[in-house]
């Protein structure tokens, strides 16, 4: 009953407009006192805190940080300069540097959005004026977009482990490989198309000389570096990887001549308006957790998946499929916190390795964000390439289908992203 009135509630607040944050916290202190737990409220403050209070978390400002910094300070520029000089002559070129871009920008930022925003501003219109589509444009840029979250920083892996007490590094590792196969799956796809409607290829004069690109790029590519190759080797922590990635972008930027006291600023600022948004999120979805734990809910749940005969992989992907259809509608900051607490630990108690699961969760919600009809980051390309929002959801369809099915190829072989991690000594 308390289940069915937590959900009510949420329901209600939600039709009303309220935040997120709001909305389950007011659904969640409505729920104690319906179920005579109101006594139990004095310790909500003590929750908040301890789901604040864990040193992983400080890595995900770090990370908003460095991708805010990335934006504006030229070295993306750099990025789709030698994405250009390697790929830029090849039929379809410019879908090749668009995905590559994506790739080596995913080691900087861990963040879909930011990735997305920053190529929709840059290579959608060069894009549009070679010849190509505008949606498949802004369909291409939101597919690559997904991989940001994957390849190591990512900030909703932070969230899974500070969620599920799982190593950071190890997941950040285990999503290199799927990071990989995604950019290989959409370069294949680009094949497709650049061959059946004839997308044009780079111009030679247009296409800029591979050493001196390449020069230009490196020290944006030392940030990757720094991030990925600092945590490998264990010489610093990921939220010390963090810290030192804010700082060499800073340095970065200003070699390029990008950054300033305002974009600095203005950097710093919207880092702490997500930040607080995020630790909002979390702070309702602590005293929800604590209601979900007195009340049962994971006893009955799992009772329930033995009833129905489920086994590891039977519940996999029947989680799977639950997060797919949450994905659609909430942000992953948003469904993590509320679906990881409910629905992983049985998953684990089953035998699935947390760091595999955290994977193909991440990997699912990110896809959410481009699935139709109401996918985030199609709304943020849509909105800066001024294209069709319904011929953009029907440009991206094959690519969030493609990626799907990636996606569960995952789920079935385990061993595609915990080689890497069990190979280097993260996880037994």
């Amino acid at each position: 009953m308390s289940a069915l009135f937590v959900t009510l509630a949420a329901l209600a607040l939600m039709a009303s407009g309220a935040a997120v944050a709001y909305t389950v916290g007011a659904a969640t202190v409505l729920a104690f006192l319906a179920t005579d737990n109101g006594r139990f409220l004095a310790i909500l403050p003590q929750r908040l805190f301890s789901q604040v209070d864990v040193f992983d978390l400080m890595a995900m400002p770090l990370f908003i940080l460095t991708g805010e910094i990335m934006n504006k300070a030229g070295i993306t520029r750099a990025m789709i300069d030698l994405s250009m000089a390697i790929l830029g002559r090849l039929k379809g070129g410019l879908g090749y540097v668009n995905i590559m871009t994506s790739l080596f920008l995913s080691g900087i930022s861990g963040s879909a959005v930011a990735d997305a925003a920053a190529l929709s501003n840059t290579l959608v219109p060069a894009m549009r004026d070679r010849g190509y589509p505008v949606p498949y444009a802004g369909a291409l840029t939101s597919a690559a977009a997904m991989i940001g979250p994957i390849i190591p920083p990512s900030i909703i892996m932070i969230f899974y482990a500070a969620l599920m007490q799982t190593s950071v590094a190890a997941l950040f590792i285990a999503g290199i490989v799927p990071g990989i196969l995604m950019a290989a799956t959409l370069f294949g796809a680009n094949a497709y198309y650049a061959r059946r409607d004839g997308h044009p290829g780079g111009r030679t004069d247009d296409v800029p000389a591979f050493w001196p690109a390449l020069r230009h790029a490196l020290p944006s590519l030392s940030l990757p570096v720094i991030i990925v190759g600092g945590i490998v080797v264990g010489v610093v922590t990921p939220t010390e990887a963090g810290a030192l990635a804010v700082l060499a972008s800073i340095a970065v930027g200003a070699y390029y001549g990008g950054l300033n006291g305002r974009t600095l600023r203005e950097s710093l600022e919207h880092t702490v308006v997500l930040t607080g948004t995020i630790f909002m999120v979390l702070c309702s979805i602590a005293a929800f957790g604590w209601l979900v734990g007195h009340e049962g809910w994971l006893t009955g749940l799992a009772e329930a998946v033995t009833g129905l005969g489920l086994g590891q992989i039977e519940y996999l992907l029947l989680i799977n499929v639950i997060f797919v259809v949450a994905g659609i509608m909430l942000d992953p900051p948003i469904a993590l916190p509320l679906l990881v607490p409910l629905l992983a630990p049985l998953a684990v108690k089953l035998g699935t390795d947390p760091v595999h699961l955290g994977l193909v969760l991440c990997l699912n919600l990110t896809i959410g964000m481009i699935t139709p009809p109401f996918g985030g980051v199609l709304l943020i390309v849509s909105s800066i390439t001024k294209g069709d929002y319904w011929q953009l959801n029907k440009a991206v369809t094959p690519f969030a289908v493609i990626l799907t099915v990636l996606l569960f190829v995952l789920v079935l072989v385990p061993e595609l992203s915990l080689f890497l991690p069990r190979s280097m000594g993260f996880i037994d």
